[in-house]
């Protein structure tokens, strides 16, 4: 797991790291105090001055402490991996990280067991979140590089994410925009909702995919063009089209939770600066 680049013109170590490679300075200070960056395979001082063909690496491949995540075994389903990436379906049901309820039972405890039995000495890095009871596509870094410039992507929302929703009502439009603020509601620590005052500005785009009339319920596409904590499921409850099964934001009374699943994500590998782009249907959404 190492990085290399072939210098093109006289430049500063330092500079190229920064500028080539957007390495943050906390990460560099490390890599740095480490001994992990190379010139020609030499450990090598950043302030030098590197010249036109020397190769300039970075090792990736430490180990680190993860013992603050209990391993435990579970069936992981692996849409993609390579040495810098871990893309899982996560099911409904099932919490992303550890906590007081969920100590050795989240998706990190077994990506946890997966890094051990594949011998990968390193940190659980999640990049994307879902809540508890939403499904779908979830990105691990498997190093800290990774995860930093992934977090950037979502910053700079070049970091794509589509979701599908099974929500209740029929619509006058095949799509639309939510553009209201969210913010944390006042007497909860959990539930978010629409504060035109102290909201953060929150839009998602949506289609309609289809229209169940027996149910009347529709299946939608969302795309996040902010990623605000619960913001489809507050959006749609907002214009009166809260998700099937959302005991929080709607009047459904469910021990399976709402029917959301992260369906699509697009982002550029940051090594290969490939476009990957990953779907996944839910059972429930197809037609």
């Amino acid at each position: 797991m190492k990085i290399e680049k072939v210098v093109t013109n006289t430049v500063c170590i330092h500079s190229l790291l920064q500028q080539e490679f957007n390495i943050s300075n906390k990460l560099l200070s490390f890599l740095i105090k480490n001994k992990l960056i190379l010139c020609n395979d030499v450990v090598c001082d950043t302030r030098n001055i590197a010249k036109a063909g020397d190769v300039i690496t970075i090792l990736m491949d430490y180990a680190e402490d993860n013992s603050n995540i209990v391993p435990s075994k579970m069936d992981l389903e692996i849409l993609f991996e390579d040495e810098w990436l871990l893309v899982l379906n996560k099911p409904s049901g099932i919490a992303i990280h550890p906590s007081i309820l969920h100590y050795d039972n989240s998706l990190s405890n077994g990506v946890r067991y997966y890094f051990d039995k594949i011998g990968l000495h390193k940190k659980i890095r999640p990049v994307n979140r879902l809540d508890f009871y939403t499904s779908g596509i979830v990105v691990f870094a498997k190093c800290a590089y990774i995860h930093e410039q992934l977090s950037n992507q979502m910053q700079e929302n070049s970091f794509s994410k589509q979701y599908l929703a099974l929500v209740h009502g029929s619509f006058d439009s095949s799509t639309g925009v939510i553009d209201v603020p969210i913010a944390r509601k006042s007497d909860s620590i959990i539930e978010r909702c629409v504060d035109f005052e102290n909201g953060q500005n929150a839009c998602t785009e949506f289609e309609i995919l289809k229209y169940f009339e027996n149910s009347d319920t529709s299946l939608v596409n969302c795309k996040l063009l902010t990623g605000r904590t619960h913001q489809i499921r507050v959006h749609f409850s907002y214009i009166g089209h809260p998700l099937v099964g959302d005991s929080l934001y709607g009047s459904d009374v469910s021990d399976d939770g709402q029917f959301l699943h992260c369906s699509s994500l697009v982002f550029e590998h940051p090594i290969t600066r490939k476009k990957l782009n990953f779907k996944n249907i839910p059972k429930w959404a197809e037609v």
